[in-house]
């Protein structure tokens, strides 16, 4: 039972992995700015969670409190950020480069969880955040020439470390939210989404056509409710080793969908950076160890 169990959350991750690096693809093909994009995600997305949460039951008195929906909402407003940077960064320093930087996020979340919660910053994550940051120059490409008039691929760059950082704030908010439902808090997030972004949506600028339209539905039916159920349903059911190992699936298909979609390609620099960025973070994710951890002497 518990080998199906395992089989069944691997292709469940699996399959929210593919579905996380089409997401790209859909953002910049739907010709939308980053508010439109992320406030109609968060209106298809709000209508699949809500409709997901009734049929498990979700919307009972017990699960909600004032502090269980501050901390949602405070989380919500990172990860709508995150949404905002990470889309505003596809178009400026492409899908593939965003996604790759993007994935310093282990690095931040370990940052941020040593300034919170006091955790111990072992010296393997300290070589590996080095790696990382060897990565992110080459990504950068930093030249005097570029550095002397930023374009808009360094600006996509710093949206894309700035997706990250909020990525990490919301985790280690979600983190005190143990004991409530995450398709629940996934629902508050994204109502909170709609909120937030109405002001600044461009009504006057809304999609042209009927596929721009439908890749909009897709983004938020597909590609946020019903991947947040596969996501969430795999994580209960797969042990943490493999949930990371698992999460690598998103950044490939990302590149492979950005050179297919959109005949990226790239310098060998920036995909040697790439290739550093995501095995540092595979080593931070996995616990691959560099350095050997010290052997307390025995008395």
């Amino acid at each position: 039972m518990a080998s199906n169990e395992i089989r069944r959350g691997a292709a469940e991750m699996t399959i929210a992995m593919l579905m996380s690096g089409t997401i790209g693809w859909l953002v910049v093909s739907s010709q939308q700015s980053a508010f439109n994009v992320v406030f109609f995600r968060c209106i298809f997305g709000g209508a699949t969670l809500a409709l997901v949460c009734a049929m498990l039951g979700l919307f009972r008195r017990r699960l909600f409190s004032w502090k269980m929906l501050g901390l949602a909402l405070l989380g919500g407003a990172a990860i709508v950020a995150n949404w905002v940077l990470l889309f505003a960064a596809y178009s400026r320093a492409s899908i593939s480069m965003a996604t790759a930087v993007y994935n310093t996020q282990p690095f931040m979340l370990v940052a941020l969880g040593a300034v919170v919660f006091r955790e111990r910053i072992s010296a393997s994550t300290v070589v590996w955040l080095v790696l990382a940051f060897v990565g992110l120059v080459f990504v950068v490409k930093v030249e005097p020439a570029v550095l002397a008039v930023p374009g808009h691929y360094l600006t996509g760059i710093a949206y894309a470390v700035g997706a990250a950082a909020m990525y990490a704030v919301s985790s280690i908010i979600t983190k005190r939210l143990k004991g409530t439902p995450p398709h629940l808090i996934a629902l508050i997030q994204v109502l909170l989404g709609v909120v937030m972004l109405a002001p600044l949506v461009r009504f006057d600028a809304l999609p042209a056509t009927g596929v721009q339209w439908l890749e909009l539905i897709v983004l938020g039916v597909v590609n946020t409710g019903l991947m947040y159920v596969l996501l969430y349903g795999a994580i209960q059911k797969l042990p943490t080793s493999m949930t990371g190992a698992l999460s690598f699936i998103y950044p490939v298909v990302a590149i492979i969908v950005d050179r297919i979609a959109f005949g990226q390609t790239l310098a060998w620099i920036q995909v040697l950076g790439a290739v550093l960025i995501l095995l540092a973070a595979a080593g931070v994710n996995l616990g691959w160890r560099i350095v050997p951890q010290r052997r307390v002497p025995s008395v």
